[in-house]
């Protein structure tokens, strides 16, 4: 299952650009990070025409390269040298979020910035500051998760360079992460991480669709199909609980049996998850998700990617399959009032608002 970005694509780096941020010291570690990991780029081109380079690396870089061309000529994605870079950066993730909710509530702590808006979670590039900022954050009383970000979006602020980290998984897992954080350049509007998560993942989706279509066998599509079949099932899941811890803190029975409750639903959903362990195609990766912790925090925005989905698919058949239709109305739709624009949304299917933040295992 790939990774996802979900709102971590923030553009913390602005916030210093801007010159917009009251706390000095949480910006300088935004550009820092930043421009460390910009300082690390080299064109894939050079890297292809190094005899340095171990073959295996240059065949993953060679297989970037026809994705990107295949996101330009196929999918009508932005022609520019983003994802034309590459950077090892030596580290699994490159960004580390720290998502927080109250005991009893499945509604993120909100942090603002300025071009991004708020988003539900604080992004660092160093994991030790991240997990320091979660402490603090428990030891106010709120439930609270950190987990590692494989990729971000400077929305064209900057050419974004193809990471270490893109190129662990197999073509379909790297293709699709290149789609979507491309269709981030496309559209894009403040204040709505679900909106612009959910175009992101429907042009992800159409993207592996044609993709996998034209450089794939039978077999390869079938195991992606049956990827998203079993990632499907594990958000019905979520949401099950999700809903349920609604229910009972809607309720507002006393502190106690909120907690004995919220312990007893959290216990269940890790049983049933560990029931479906067997179906996964890498178990391993469902193990290590559950070994965190389930709290509100980890549950706070798990279904963000997919319940605005079936309506931005739906307007995308709309315009016959066509995407450079499709991206013209988004970038219409992004343009209007938050309410209007949901609204106009909702006409080709279904919308469920959810907070922006947590991506599922890989």
């Amino acid at each position: 299952m790939m990774t996802k970005t979900v709102c971590n694509i923030l553009l913390l780096l602005a916030v210093p650009l801007f010159g917009a941020c009251t706390e000095v010291a949480y910006c300088v570690q935004c550009a820092v990070g930043h421009f460390d990991v910009q300082s690390k780029t080299r064109p894939i081109a050079d890297l292809l025409n190094d005899p340095a380079v171990p073959t295996a690396e240059k065949q993953k870089l060679e297989r970037v390269v026809q994705i990107r061309d295949f996101a330009v000529a196929e999918l009508d994605l932005p022609d520019n040298d983003s994802y034309r870079l590459y950077a090892d950066i030596g580290r699994p993730y490159v960004v580390w979020n720290v998502v927080a909710t109250p005991e009893f509530s499945l509604a993120p702590k909100q942090w603002c910035y300025p071009v991004v808006g708020c988003v539900a979670y604080r992004g660092y590039f160093s994991e030790e500051k991240a997990r320091l900022m979660a402490k603090e954050l428990a030891e106010q009383g709120y439930d609270v998760d950190v987990y590692g970000v494989k990729a971000y979006s400077t929305l064209k602020w900057f050419n974004d360079p193809v990471l270490n980290t893109f190129l662990d998984g197999d073509d379909s897992q790297l293709a699709g992460l290149i789609f979507h954080e491309l269709a981030h350049q496309v559209a894009y509007t403040k204040d709505d991480c679900s909106f612009n998560e959910a175009f992101a993942r429907t042009v992800e989706t159409e993207g592996l669709r044609r993709w996998l279509e034209k450089s794939s066998t039978k077999e390869e599509w079938t195991a992606y199909l049956e990827r998203q079949r079993i990632g499907d099932q594990f958000l019905v899941t979520l949401q099950q609980t999700r809903e349920q811890l609604s229910e009972l803190y809607n309720r507002s029975p006393p502190d106690e049996e909120k907690r004995s409750g919220k312990q007893r639903i959290l216990a269940d959903l890790t049983d049933q998850l560990r029931e479906q362990r067997h179906l996964w195609p890498n178990p391993a990766a469902l193990d290590n998700w559950l070994a965190r912790g389930l709290n509100n925090a980890r549950l706070a925005g798990i279904a963000t990617y997919h319940e605005q989905v079936p309506a931005f698919q739906g307007l995308l058949t709309a315009v016959d399959n066509s995407l450079p239709a499709f991206y013209t109305e988004v970038r219409r739709l992004a343009r209007l009032p938050a309410a209007e624009r949901t609204t106009q949304l909702a006409e080709h299917g279904t919308l469920i608002e959810v907070a922006c933040v947590d991506p599922e295992p890989e």
